[in-house]
């Protein structure tokens, strides 16, 4: 097996996803290729051009938290997320990860060629191998607790371990047009510096470098933070009541502090550090999220109460330790009390995955 891992397409080339009938033909009896599935959700999208938008090389690992993952000739495509259809409504919103094996070359216009390929694929009857795919998403051997498979589930079993110190992920990182060199650079120099503190000697001296050389390579504050409140205190909670199509602003850092325990976390949900660029932007509000499955365990979690997906917000792998410019984009949930309502349809900038 070959030593390189990103894909031959390139952040920005257009694709054109295969038809079910070729991409059925790739799968094992599970419905996974290199043990990764090919998802229910997954159908709607054959036939259909789409740009690249990430080499998947790599990834981060969110079932047993081992830091980065490496995966073999895959992408991530632009406004290609699932939308839980097949996993019973789960809420996550995850990019899904594409193959080589089920993509095919694509021009920016739809050729002749691709337009009767397009028509040719059926779109209505399900197959016998379709029905297959269908049962591979779910256990139901104990109807009051299924267990569901997805590709978030099965992330670990589709990829390798992947050392944080590797020089080849970041020359991966610009080479596929994931990250612009300079970008990659400014944020190795900070990590850099950030990890200055782990040596055990000077730690202040060193927290007190970082500060300033983020400021000067990123032109903010820190995004390092730590809540105000005891970690057995009990954290703030509101309730918005935004809907989809509403607008909202994310709070200063200032007020978010004031609402997390020393874990940051408000009411057990973290307020991760890749989500502080955002605060003082307005946003719209996609959906209101009350069920995901857990991808450790693959049971659904019901949402005691129910947090928001914000439009264009999504982690950006800048500083997260062991998973640096992780291409995966994972979309953040926003507790209501981070948050205020805003009237108007003036929002900051979204993301063509969103």
């Amino acid at each position: 097996m070959s030593g390189r891992f990103r894909s031959r397409y390139r952040a920005g080339d257009w694709v054109r996803v295969r038809s079910r009938e070729e991409i059925l033909r790739t799968l094992d009896a599970r419905g996974e290729l290199e043990r990764l599935p090919f998802m229910p959700e997954m159908l709607a999208f054959c036939g259909q051009r789409l740009r690249v938008a990430a080499s998947a090389h790599k990834t981060c690992d969110t079932v047993n938290h081992t830091g980065g993952r490496r995966m073999r000739d895959a992408v991530h495509l632009e406004s290609a997320r699932c939308n839980g259809l097949g996993h019973d409504g789960c809420q996550a919103r995850c990019l899904i990860f594409w193959k080589e094996a089920w993509l095919e070359p694509a021009t920016p216009e739809a050729s002749h060629g691709e337009m009767r390929a397009r028509e040719q694929v059926p779109s209505s009857a399900e197959s016998g191998d379709e029905a297959v795919l269908r049962r591979a998403t779910c256990d139901r051997t104990d109807p009051a607790s299924p267990t569901y498979s997805c590709q978030a589930t099965r992330l670990f079993e589709a990829t390798t371990r992947l050392a944080p110190w590797s020089p080849m992920q970041y020359l991966d990182d610009v080479l596929s047009g994931n990250v612009e060199w300079r970008e990659a650079l400014r944020l190795l120099s900070l990590a850099l510096v950030y990890n200055l503190r782990r040596v055990g000697v000077g730690y202040r001296a060193c927290a007190a470098l970082y500060e300033r050389a983020h400021a000067w390579l990123m032109g903010t504050e820190s995004p390092y933070l730590r809540g105000t409140i005891p970690q057995n205190g009990t954290t703030p909670s509101l309730e918005l009541g935004l809907q989809p199509g509403e607008y909202a602003e994310v709070r200063p850092v200032g007020e978010i502090v004031d609402t997390l325990d020393e874990r940051n976390r408000n009411r057990g949900m973290s307020f991760d550090k890749e989500m502080v660029r955002y605060c003082g932007q307005r946003f719209r509000v996609l959906d209101r999220v009350r069920r995901i499955i857990n991808e450790t365990t693959g049971k659904m979690l019901e949402l005691p109460t129910a947090s928001v997906i914000l439009e264009g917000t999504y982690c950006t792998g800048r500083y997260s330790e062991r998973r640096l410019l992780c291409p995966r984009r994972i979309v953040p949930f926003w507790r209501e009390v981070w948050l205020r309502r805003v009237n108007g349809t003036s929002a900051g900038p979204t993301d063509a995955d969103a």
